[in-house]
């Protein structure tokens, strides 16, 4: 089996810190979505991928159904009071029995119709639709997928999956968002994040946020047995104990207000679908059932940068970059810059990546740094570093500058692999955290390609 560079696995590093800000989360919730590999619009992207395979595996009412348009009424009204940052979402009712709500990155929330059944009112069908919503905010399907691809993929291949598109190469990864998804399945500290916020969104919504605990309670007391229609929802949503302790002590900290509890529109909709037999899940599984390359050696003026640079912007830093070389990424994320014939769908083997480094806890610039380096060593024994660090300044910011040595995903001319050269240049940022750089080449052409790094690394400017 072919060996891949650290440089693969860092990529995959070098992507878990999102550049969405979360400060409006933190400042009202004491919390924000953990380190995510994904931008806002790769988890759009994934959404709408993983959504169209699911609207194929499950019975979906028609959107022209009046309790699939009132779902979706209500579930814009809330997601209206979501926290930023905003997602497209989109409602649609699965017509199953079981007691189930679930949601895809970027914003698709499906609900079971028979949660819809089970609903004593509004306010408890607005909760799980808060509930879900928060998963959405909370990033946790894509955070998730983050520490997956951490643990089992070195950083180049990283480089050259996200310069790819993502969707379409996660699955080399063994990673998707659809029906049954190991990532769609929280953990306790999900489910109590998302109940937290999801407090917010039923306060801000004007529905009495004690309803959402109110109705898992009540699935609570059914039972959680694999007869019980409640199966699935726990399976999905574990109970993260305290649950109702919980969200209402966070009520305590909001002003007291009126709630909404009901509505005639809710009345008539549970009339209607009182009256509605939708299918178990073995059902819908009976109908079912019935139903990477590598980076070659190319040639040199393939590879090597032109001569005429030019500028990119990135929310957290400009940078000019060889006019022949291309940008993989956008100005929220993680960030690939290289020659077309050094990017593949699994590899990168000559350019760069740029992205931020939240290190554990209040760390200097050096002890971020070694932190960082531990990382890559740790996802990629076959990384190893060139003499000692070193201080240096960009553009009068303090950073740290190291060299590694590894394997190169291009084959040696005769065959066999070769030896690869990174560059990693870090830089501290006002808040703390670092925006780092791994500069990448064939050792063999490391050297004529450093020109080429050190002007991109003089023309950067952090913001």
């Amino acid at each position: 089996m072919r060996r891949h560079s650290f440089f693969v696995r860092g990529m995959a590093l070098a992507m878990m810190v999102s550049m969405v800000a979360p400060q409006l989360l933190e400042a009202r919730y004491k919390a924000k979505p953990g380190w995510n590999l994904f931008s806002r619009d790769q988890e759009v992207q994934v959404g709408k991928e993983a959504s169209a395979e699911v609207e194929k595996q499950l019975p979906l009412l028609n959107d022209s159904d009046p309790v699939v348009r009132y779902v979706q009424r209500l579930g814009a009204q809330l997601a209206s009071h979501a926290p930023a940052p905003a997602y497209p979402y989109t409602f649609k009712v699965v017509n199953q029995k079981e007691i189930n709500a679930f949601a895809l990155p970027g914003g698709p929330i499906y609900v079971n119709l028979g949660t819809i059944q089970a609903a004593d009112n509004e306010a408890q069908l607005a909760g799980v639709m808060s509930h879900e919503i928060s998963h959405v905010v909370m990033r946790h399907a894509t955070a998730a997928a983050t520490k997956q691809m951490l643990a089992q993929a070195p950083l180049s291949i990283l480089g050259g999956l996200m310069g790819r598109g993502i969707g379409a190469q996660l699955a080399q990864l063994g990673i998707s968002f659809g029906v049954g998804s190991y990532f769609l399945r929280n953990t306790r500290k999900a489910e109590s994040e998302a109940d937290l916020v999801g407090t917010g969104i039923m306060y801000d919504s004007g529905y009495d946020p004690h309803q959402m605990t109110v109705f898992f309670d009540k699935l609570s007391k059914e039972g959680g047995g694999s007869n019980s229609r409640a199966a699935e929802f726990f399976s999905d949503h574990p109970n993260p104990g305290n649950r109702s302790a919980s969200v209402a002590k966070e009520v305590g900290t909001l002003s007291p207000r009126q709630y909404q509890s009901d509505s005639a529109e809710f009345r008539s909709i549970k009339s209607t679908v009182a009256g509605m037999k939708p299918l178990t899940a073995q059902e819908i599984a009976a109908r079912q059932k019935q139903g990477g390359g590598t980076v070659s050696s190319a040639p040199a003026s393939e590879i090597m940068a032109s001569s005429t640079y030019q500028g990119f912007e990135h929310d957290a830093y400009t940078v000019s970059h060889p006019g022949n070389w291309q940008v993989f990424g956008d100005k929220s994320s993680s960030v690939t810059i290289a020659p077309k014939a050094g990017v593949s769908e699994n590899a990168l083997a000559y350019g760069v990546i740029i992205n931020g480094y939240q290190s554990e806890g209040k760390a200097s610039l050096d002890d971020a740094t070694h932190q960082l380096m531990k990382t890559l060593a740790q996802s990629n024994p076959e990384m190893k570093a060139i003499g000692q660090d070193e201080d240096i300044r960009v553009n009068g910011v303090p950073g740290k500058s190291v060299d590694f040595v590894g394997v190169s995903p291009v084959p040696a001319p005769g065959g066999g692999t070769q030896r690869e050269r990174e560059w990693l240049v870090t830089l501290q940022r006002k808040d703390g955290s670092l925006l780092f750089l791994v500069f990448v080449s064939t050792e063999k052409d490391f050297d004529q390609m450093r020109p080429a790094f050190e002007t991109m690394l003089r023309s950067l400017r952090l913001k």
